[in-house]
């Protein structure tokens, strides 16, 4: 092991909807602002402070395409990865650095009643999964009253 770790956990909401990427070789990145609080009371007044951090989140291929279709604006993820600085050169000739998130995994924690409450659904919905049979069980007809 080389002693280092470079591993991101947020949760937050975003700020923003997906904005998509594609790639002639049939690749394509997603990429949204993702938005964290922190809030305190200030001891001197007693008054609630919120700070907002706010990160650029990049996800690739398959997992931008799944977070296109069902995340929008103020939708709450939890994303994980790890922080990676680029440096490119502005219109100006100006070196510029810009710190992202490589998102390597996340879930969605805003719930289809609370996104449908705050905004319009979204034109793709996901299609209703088969129920997953359990072969211990499926040849007893027991009564029982246990919820799994």
């Amino acid at each position: 092991m080389s002693g280092t770790l470079n591993k991101v956990m947020l949760i937050g909401h975003l700020g923003d909807e997906v904005k998509m990427h594609y790639f002639d070789g049939g690749g394509c990145i997603g990429r949204f602002p993702l938005a964290t609080n922190e809030t305190y009371t200030n001891k001197q007044t007693n008054e609630r402070v919120t700070n907002t951090e706010w990160h650029n989140v990049v996800v690739r291929n398959k997992a931008a395409e799944i977070c296109e279709k069902y995340l929008s604006k103020g939708d709450r993820i939890y994303v994980e990865g790890r922080i990676k600085t680029r440096k490119w050169t502005d219109d100006n000739g100006n070196e510029r650095y810009s710190t992202e998130i490589q998102c390597t995994d996340f879930t969605f924690l805003t719930t289809k009643s609370e996104s449908g409450n705050n905004q319009q659904p979204k034109q793709a919905t996901p299609s209703p999964q088969k129920p997953v049979e359990n072969k211990e069980t499926s040849g007893n007809n027991e009564d029982d009253d246990l919820p799994f």
